[in-house]
């Protein structure tokens, strides 16, 4: 076990100082209400869903963005885009323990870069803020969208980031998400804008860049081999302490300990279910949550 405990992390996340950074692990568990299958939630797993189940050349099947620009040139944006309504804005879900988690003890800000909307339902209950990245939009200098909740429904217009509300919390889904209306970062040429914007301090708004000063963060169910993933968290960490962090990586491989080492991350060497095991999570049972109509199944 590394010098931070797994219990030192669980004790400050609350208070904000540690942002959860949320990968496709998070989602482990999560299941179709209907059928039982798993939420495809990693790049294997999302490639061949939106394949109706059959693998794509190896070329394509190394990272989902390539398979997405694949089916974009063929099909078109919309075709991408309707498998991630599909996917993540029609279906049934079952709750994360994870996201009901972060939503109980009140973390402040939460980075997700998952393109779900269970992060969102986990704080349905409450006003917040939400932030969703976009690409390839004309008429703007920015690449992200604000949409204030009230604790009920989403705005139905994007509010300017000096609108803010900053005591609120924090839901930053970079990524994009179906509510409360759909937009998505998924092809490479998607990744290729937002990361330009990134880098170029165009997709993170002004209030985010003063608040995340110092802060750490705590990644959670990411695996840190893939490109277009560790150069958004690059941007997206930016300014943070000393260390800046620690990742749950069950089995660390070489890159990852050369990319955390190089970003000052500590790894620890567990995954998402041993971090809810030490934060002693009880399963709840529960129903009816759910946001503009949109109802969600709380059975853990």
């Amino acid at each position: 076990m590394a010098e931070t405990s797994m219990q030192d992390l669980i004790d400050v996340i609350g208070s904000g100082d540690i942002v959860p950074y949320l990968g496709a692990g998070a989602l482990d568990g999560v299941i179709n209400i209907e059928t039982g299958e798993p939420i495809p939630a990693d790049s294997d797993s999302l490639i061949l869903a939106m394949n109706n189940g059959n693998p794509m050349s190896a070329r394509l099947m190394y990272e989902f963005p390539r398979a997405a620009m694949d089916i974009e040139l063929k099909r078109g944006r919309s075709a991408v885009n309707r498998f991630l309504d599909s996917t993540y804005g029609a279906t049934r879900w079952s709750r994360s323990p994870l996201h009901a988690w972060l939503a109980a003890i009140g973390t402040p800000y939460v980075i997700d870069i998952n393109r779900d909307n269970q992060l969102q339902l986990g704080y349905a209950d409450r006003p917040h803020t939400l932030i969703r990245g976009i690409s390839r939009i004309a008429g703007t200098d920015y690449r992200f969208r604000i949409h204030h909740y009230d604790g009920m429904h989403y705005s139905e217009r994007e509010i300017e980031q000096e609108a803010v509300d900053t005591s609120l919390p924090i839901l930053f889904k970079p990524m994009g998400s179906p509510l409360p209306d759909a937009t998505y970062i998924a092809s490479d040429a998607d990744y290729v804008d937002y990361i330009s914007e990134l880098m170029g301090g165009f997709a993170i708004p002004d209030f985010v860049k003063r608040y995340r000063k110092g802060k750490q963060y705590l990644f959670i169910g990411l695996r840190m081999t893939r490109d277009t993933e560790r150069m958004v968290l690059s941007d997206m960490i930016y300014d943070a302490a000393t260390p800046a962090g620690w990742a749950l990586i069950a089995e660390p491989n070489a890159k990852e300990r050369r990319f955390c080492q190089r970003l000052n991350i500590e790894i620890i060497e567990a995954d998402v279910s041993e971090l809810m095991a030490a934060a002693a999570i009880v399963p709840k049972h529960e129903t009816g949550i759910g946001i503009e109509g949109v109802g969600v199944n709380l059975d853990q």
